[in-house]
């Protein structure tokens, strides 16, 4: 695994996003994929269990949407990155998240963890100074 391998990856991802149907995922995630939403979510296991999620998620193909991504690590099989997507024209939605993502020996993901962030989400207590 190398970087530009990883940012190869996140394009294509993007670019499937974009894509009408889910038939493009087989080329980003292993059948037997884990796909995490959240650090403490429950992960969905295999493409096809991935592809109904994809489905239910996004608005469509169509959806308007902005994705910027920075390689934060590359280690082995394992890559970090940090991403914000901001959605709508004018922007009604965004996330700052990182992807926790483990590769295959063929390239594509076989373990796909995110930790999303959105504006206003603040501990109960933020530290003073915060």
């Amino acid at each position: 695994m190398n970087r530009k391998h990883v940012v190869d990856w996140l394009a294509a991802y993007e670019q499937v996003w974009r894509t009408p149907g889910t038939d493009a995922l087989v080329t980003l995630f292993t059948e037997d994929a884990s796909y995490q939403q959240g650090p403490y979510w429950t992960p969905v296991v295999g493409l096809p269990a991935i592809s109904r999620m994809w489905e239910e998620q996004r608005k469509g193909p169509d959806e308007v949407f902005r994705m910027t991504s920075e390689i934060v690590a590359v280690e082995g099989d394992t890559a970090v990155s940090r991403q914000e997507v901001r959605y709508g024209d004018p922007v009604d939605q965004e996330y700052r998240d990182l992807w926790i993502m483990r590769f295959a020996d063929d390239g594509r993901c076989r373990s796909f963890e995110e930790w999303p962030f959105w504006p206003g989400q603040q501990p109960a207590n933020p530290p003073k100074g915060s």
